[in-house]
């Protein structure tokens, strides 16, 4: 089994469970969800949710995933562009992630100092 992560809000997991599906707004934003492979997990938590205590990290089964999958370059936040001198490819899912391709749903919560660690997966 092959796996990406996914950082979300335990109440958007809960709305997913409910939907059957879960989406985000960057889908319709950016068309896509974006995703972190386990070593670029740590970094997206620390530089964009920092302190926040209401996490999870979403293990998804990319075999499992019935919307496309693609490894391409981060999206500048400020821009909307892609980085595309950046070597460091993300995964990125074009449509909703299906609920049988999550294989676990695990708590995230930041240290004492707001920095993550990374669970046991």
């Amino acid at each position: 089994m092959t796996t990406i992560l996914h950082i979300t809000h335990q109440q958007e997991w809960q709305a997913a469970l409910e939907s059957g599906a879960y989406r985000t707004p960057t889908l319709d934003k950016d068309g896509f969800i974006h995703c972190s492979t386990d070593t670029q997990a740590l970094r997206v938590a620390n530089n964009f949710y920092r302190g926040q205590i209401d996490l999870v990290l979403l293990v998804i089964d990319t075999d499992k995933l019935a919307a496309p999958l693609k490894f391409e370059p981060p999206i500048n936040p400020q821009t909307g562009q892609p980085e595309v001198e950046n070597n460091d490819l993300f995964p990125h899912v074009y449509g909703p992630i299906n609920l049988e391709a999550v294989a676990k749903v695990v708590a995230f919560p930041p240290n004492a100092d707001g920095l993550f660690a990374l669970p046991q997966i």
